[in-house]
């Protein structure tokens, strides 16, 4: 499984060296960062003393403006935070979480409907104010580290630390049964780009049909969000949603000729 740390405007240099330096200890080195404060953060002095030799990591670290850039090829979104959302995906403590990711497949041949994901990413909100509800939404589980109810504030790289080392235990310990036991099969489960695609796609055609108010749009996306998260939907069936989004386009377009709507290929 493939894993990437994913910094969202980090404003201080020298967590992003630390984080670089916590990835390479537990060995990843996919790191992606998504509008920090300083443009040139990973040629920073700072930033190359604190990452104490993980300079490999800096050096193949990705800079993008956008979260859904760098949730490009991602299979399974953690977001992190230290207090749960009314609203949004559920809040588990990590190691619970990536024990029920790893479990061992069944016996059963209807058990995995869809293979496991195989591509991981955590999100860590900047230390000025977290993780924006947003990008939670666009999560398939909400972390949070177990901490002193009173005192719950943890440095950026320090959670990285602890994530990362909880999420390495929780491989070396799936390795047993994954080297014995061939590859779960199933279709292949549609990427975090092609289910926003497909989310962006079916907004379009809610709007085009009436159902969707632009104006008041509430929480109606965010829910459909979750749910596709939930249902975690293969390549084949997002084209057929795709499809079904086209098709209601063309049908609100021929009910309104002077309408002008543009469907996302």
């Amino acid at each position: 499984m493939k894993t990437r740390f994913v910094l969202i405007e980090t404003s201080h240099a020298g967590n992003v060296g630390a984080t670089a330096r916590a990835m390479k200890v537990m060995g990843f080195d996919d790191l992606v960062l998504v509008a920090p404060r300083w443009p040139n953060v990973l040629r920073r002095e700072e930033t190359i003393q604190r990452a104490s030799g993980a300079n490999d990591v800096l050096a193949n670290a990705r800079i993008v403006q956008t979260l859904d850039e760098a949730l490009d090829g991602v299979d399974h979104i953690c977001a992190t935070a230290m207090t749960p959302r009314d609203f949004g995906p559920p809040t588990r403590s990590p190691r619970a979480h990536f024990a029920e990711l790893l479990a061992a497949p069944t016996d059963d041949a209807t058990a995995c409907a869809v293979a496991p994901p195989a591509r991981i990413a955590f999100l860590f909100g900047s230390e000025r104010f977290g993780m924006l509800n947003d990008h939670v939404y666009k999560s398939h589980v909400c972390l949070s580290i177990p901490t002193n109810p009173s005192f719950g504030s943890l440095n950026l790289a320090a959670a990285v630390q602890l994530l990362a080392y909880d999420w390495r235990q929780a491989i070396d310990g799936a390795q047993a049964w994954q080297l014995d036991r061939p590859a779960p099969q199933g279709q292949r489960m549609a990427d975090a780009q092609a289910v926003h695609a497909m989310l962006a796609h079916l907004e379009q055609a809610l709007v085009a049909i009436e159902f969707l108010d632009p104006e008041a749009p509430k929480k109606l996306m965010p829910r459909l969000n979750q749910l596709f998260n939930r249902a975690q939907p293969a390549d084949e069936e997002v084209h057929i949603l795709r499809g079904i989004a086209k098709a209601m386009l063309k049908v609100a377009s021929n009910e309104r000729p002077h309408a002008k709507t543009t469907a996302l290929d």
